[in-house]
């Protein structure tokens, strides 16, 4: 991934003032959840809108490698932009769960190569890959299940789930909550599922904030739904 940054818009520029929006403290709550970096994301976001979209200077920024500087380029590319392939190696470098995260929900999802890229990274040995490709899928799930063989993928989390590496777990119960969700004649097995391997039944949950727990949050989210 290469490119030549916008006269007026420096790399290094950029980079200095990343560095200068370092906090210890967000730093140190982000590396408890696997990410190195320390930037506040409103800070970020605000950078963002000033830059606007430049896909030859996010190009850049994605190939310093820094957490921060590849979050930014996210926000400024032009996610239609990107090949196949192009977005594919940069998903297998993407390895904290905050640039994987932004990855695939504002560029992937929004590129013409998303379905391929679902069914390539769903069944990927690496279990970071395909928690990309468990992502992709639960968009489908609720926003076009055409084509999706739904109870397919239930058994597939009814067998896998519970053993699967923390974020391919994460990523197949949140498809397992949005089939509960969307789909009204497999929400009993999604429940009973859900109920019988507990996966994330104890996952602290502040004050206010659904449960990721996939019986929970499928009834919380039924019960919105009907209130409205």
């Amino acid at each position: 991934m290469a490119g030549t940054a916008l006269t007026g818009t420096s790399v290094a520029g950029l980079m200095a003032e990343l560095a200068a929006l370092e906090d210890p403290r967000a730093r140190e709550v982000n590396e408890k959840h696997g990410d190195d970096h320390g930037v506040n994301l409103s800070k970020l976001r605000a950078v963002a809108k000033r830059l606007k979209t430049q896909q030859e200077l996010a190009l850049e920024l994605w190939d310093t490698g820094d957490t921060a500087a590849r979050l930014l380029a996210l926000l400024i590319c032009r996610p239609k932009a990107f090949g196949r392939d192009e977005l594919d190696g940069m998903l297998r470098a993407a390895r904290t769960p905050k640039v994987h995260d932004w990855l695939v929900n504002y560029v992937v999802k929004k590129n013409p190569n998303a379905e391929e890229l679902r069914l390539a990274w769903f069944a990927d040995p690496d279990p970071v890959v395909a928690s990309a490709g468990w992502a992709l899928t639960s968009e489908r799930v609720v926003k076009q299940p055409e084509g999706l063989d739904i109870p397919g993928l239930l058994d597939v989390i009814e067998a896998e789930m519970k053993g699967a590496p923390d974020r391919l777990q994460w990523a197949m119960n949140t498809c397992l909550a949005h089939i509960g969700i969307a789909h009204a004649g497999q929400r009993d097995r999604a429940v009973s599922i859900g109920e019988r391997l507990e996966v994330l039944k104890d996952y602290p949950t502040s004050p206010g904030c659904t449960s990721p727990f996939a019986p929970s949050w499928i009834a919380e989210m039924v019960r919105r739904q009907h209130e409205n």
